[in-house]
C-alpha cells in the first residue's frame, strides 16, 4: 500500500481534523507516495522505538504521541529530535501521529470499556453536545459499587499494571467514575462537576492529588503511560482488520522508565 493509502484508513478512524487546535498530528516524517509493507506502532517515536521499527523492516512507525510539537529551526545530530529526524529518513521510515483525535474518538471508549463503566458520558467536551458530544475522557457507573481500593485493584487489572498510586481513603464506597488516559490534572474540575467520586488519569503531582481528594474526588493514578499503551494493542488489531497485506507489529509493553 502506499503511505497515503495507509494514511486513509488511519483518518476513518481519528480523522486530523478531531484533534485539540494545539496538537501536531498526521504525517510528520516521510512522504506520502511511499511505499508501505510494514507498519510497527508504538507509545512514542523515540529511540527505542525507531531501533525497534528498523530491526523489523518496517517502512511507517505510528505512534500515539507526536515527535513534533512545535517549530524547528534546524535538524542536525547536535539535537535529539533532529537525530530522530535523519535517522528515520535514512532508515527509509515515515513516521505518523494520532494523538488527540485518536484520545476524543477512541481512547475514552476504550478506557471505559476496560473498566466495564456503564452509562456514560464524555469528561471533557471538545464539540457538540448531549449524545453527540466528543471530548476527551468518560464518566460512567462501575458495574457495581465498590470502594476506592477495589476500584484500585479493577484498574491494575484492567491495564495490566503492577501498581497505582492513590489519593483518598480506601475503604470509601464509590460508584461513579471518570476516567482521563494521559495526564489528567486540567480535568479534576470536571470530574467534579460530573458527579465523579474517582478519576483514574496520569501524571498527577503532589497538591493536585490531595486538593482533590479533600473536595470528594479521589485519585487513582495510574500513569501517563499505564493507561495509554492500550493504543498499540488496539491499532495492531485495527491495521490488521482493515489494512489487508500490510505487516503490523506492535512494540512490547515497556514502560519507559524503572520503579525502583
Amino acid at each position: 500500500m502506499l503511505c497515503q493509502e495507509v494514511i486513509e484508513v488511519l483518518q476513518k478512524l481519528s480523522p486530523e481534523h478531531c484533534a485539540c487546535s494545539w496538537d501536531n498530528v498526521g504525517l510528520l516524517v516521510g512522504g506520502r507516495e511511499q511505499e508501505v509493507e510494514r507498519v510497527y506502532i508504538a507509545l512514542d517515536a523515540n529511540e527505542a522505538a525507531i531501533a525497534q521499527a528498523e530491526r523489523a523492516g518496517a517502512d511507517l512507525l505510528l505512534t500515539h504521541h507526536p515527535m513534533l510539537f512545535q517549530g524547528i529551526k534546524r535538524i542536525d545530530t547536535e539535537d535529539f529530535i533532529g537525530r530522530r529526524i535523519i535517522r528515520l529518513i535514512q532508515s527509509g521510515i515515515s513516521c505518523y501521529a494520532m494523538h488527540t483525535n485518536f484520545d476524543i474518538k477512541v481512547m475514552g471508549q476504550l478506557a471505559a470499556d476496560r473498566m466495564g463503566l456503564k452509562e456514560r458520558q464524555t469528561l471533557d467536551v471538545v464539540y457538540g453536545e448531549g449524545e453527540e458530544a466528543e471530548g476527551i475522557g468518560k464518566v460512567g457507573l462501575l458495574p457495581e459499587e465498590s470502594t476506592v481500593s477495589g476500584c484500585a485493584d479493577l484498574v491494575k487489572e484492567a491495564f495490566g499494571l503492577d501498581s497505582v498510586r492513590v489519593y483518598g481513603p480506601m475503604q470509601q464506597p464509590v460508584k461513579r467514575v471518570a476516567v482521563c488516559p494521559g495526564s489528567g490534572k486540567s480535568v479534576i474540575g470536571k470530574a467534579i462537576k460530573a458527579g465523579a467520586q474517582v478519576l483514574v488519569t496520569g501524571d498527577i503531582g503532589h497538591h493536585e492529588g490531595m486538593d482533590a481528594a479533600a473536595q470528594g474526588l479521589f485519585i487513582i493514578d495510574a500513569g501517563h503511560y499505564g493507561v495509554e499503551k492500550i493504543f498499540v494493542p488496539y491499532m495492531v488489531g485495527y491495521l490488521q482488520q482493515n489494512a489487508a497485506g500490510l505487516q503490523v507489529i506492535g512494540e512490547e509493553d515497556a514502560p519507559p522508565f524503572v520503579d525502583w
